[in-house]
């Protein structure tokens, strides 16, 4: 290729395109590491996926070794038309958030089988030391629903279409 281009004489004019950066919010979203951080990581998991489930010890890596360096944010994106139980999931462990617990109940989430029951989701409450009369009120108002359906607006209008998909300072990272 070399010997081609300088026989020819080849001059390329393009620039490459500045990287992509998407405007995430992430107001109000369930975080971790220190508030105001030069890197910002927005992950759109679907606690259902198998693929989330592997990715889990990296996001935990970089926070134990970067912590104070970076904001790891949660950002709700349950895939119902592949796993129907998901979304309840999601609204679970925004109950869970109430408490103060949502970390706990994320991880929980993850540890165990896909599976979303009303149940199951009360028993991971207790598993993780939830309150377990407000956690299924909670769970039954459905009052998370909208925001749970927010993050999964917002991952549509920045193109996410598959789980996991992270942005780092705004550039899509996809997958496991």
């Amino acid at each position: 290729m070399q010997a081609l281009h300088a026989q020819a004489q080849v001059v390329v004019h393009l620039k490459p395109p500045p990287p992509f950066r998407a405007q995430v919010t992430a107001d109000g979203a369930p975080f971790q590491g220190a508030a105001n951080t030069l890197v910002t990581i927005v992950e759109f998991t679907d606690f259902h996926c198998p693929f989330c489930q592997r990715v889990q010890p990296t996001p935990a890596e970089v926070l134990q070794k970067y912590g104070h360096k970076v904001r790891l944010v949660f950002g709700d994106f349950p895939i119902a038309s592949l796993r129907p139980e998901a979304p309840r999931a999601h609204v679970a462990a925004r109950c869970a958030e109430e408490q103060g617990k949502f970390w706990a109940y994320h991880d929980k989430l993850f540890a165990v089988p896909a599976r979303s029951t009303p149940e199951q989701l009360k028993a991971y409450a207790q598993d993780v030391g939830l309150d377990l009369i407000a956690f299924p009120g909670c769970l039954n108002s459905k009052k998370h629903e909208a925001a749970v359906q927010k993050d999964i607006e917002m991952g549509n209008r920045l193109g996410v279409t598959g789980t996991p998909t992270f942005f780092i300072n705004g550039q899509p990272l996809v997958g496991a």
